[in-house]
């Protein structure tokens, strides 16, 4: 599974409680939001089966956000 945050129809709306951002800027709150408000795209994310069952019991659990992708039809 490859995560494009480029691609993501809910990008900006859902980046804030998305594991994408949550594993993937370094600092918290450290790049800011663009002139729409929306946050840069984060690079693309590869998972795979292992990785993806992983994060679904770490947000399962309350302990990182949940996957927020929503990919266009």
């Amino acid at each position: 599974m490859i995560i494009d945050c480029g691609t993501c129809t809910v990008r900006g709306d859902a980046c804030t409680d998305c594991v994408v951002t949550f594993l993937t800027i370094p600092v918290r709150g450290a790049t800011a939001p663009g002139p729409t408000g929306a946050r840069p795209a984060s690079p693309p994310a590869d998972l795979d089966d292992a990785e993806r069952a992983a994060i679904a019991v770490l947000a399962g659990s309350g302990l990182v956000p949940p996957l927020r992708l929503v990919r266009a039809v």
